[in-house]
């Protein structure tokens, strides 16, 4: 007697109802995974921008000439994920923020001459308002 080889469609259908339970759990992590990573990017071009800007008001006692091509503190370059803005320049205080765009829309960061924080978060994330960066879904700092 020949023996038939191959798969029957219910091994088949069980190993796509295994695929299918990995890939539910996988994408989203993943995809929360590549935005931390954008965040960074915003998180080091603010932190960077801060040193900047008070070693600028060390040498010049004022923030308002800071932000130009010339300065000590020249504004952070526009990435894929966020574009970069001075504001409120004074000789007392400043303002950069970090707004995202493309696929990290609704996030925005800013640093100040006081601190840190996070004025808005998208992608179903939570932690606007903090006076950190937040880098997690939950709104963790």
């Amino acid at each position: 007697m020949r023996r038939e080889s191959g798969f029957t469609l219910i091994e088949i259908m069980i190993v796509i109802a295994i695929l299918g339970g990995l890939m539910a759990i996988a994408i989203p992590n993943y995809s929360e995974y590549v935005m931390k990573g954008r965040i960074t990017e915003a998180i080091t071009a603010l932190s960077n921008m801060q040193s900047r800007l008070e070693q600028h008001f060390l040498d010049t006692r004022e923030y308002t000439t800071a932000c130009t091509a010339g300065s000590m503190a020249p504004q952070p370059a526009n990435t894929n994920y966020f574009d970069f803005t001075c504001s409120n320049l004074t000789a007392n205080t400043f303002q950069v923020d970090a707004t995202g765009k493309s696929s990290m829309t609704g996030f925005q960061y800013r640093i100040t001459q006081v601190g840190k924080s996070t004025v808005a978060v998208g992608g179903g994330w939570s932690g606007a308002g903090s006076t950190c960066f937040v880098v997690n879904k939950a709104g963790g700092c």
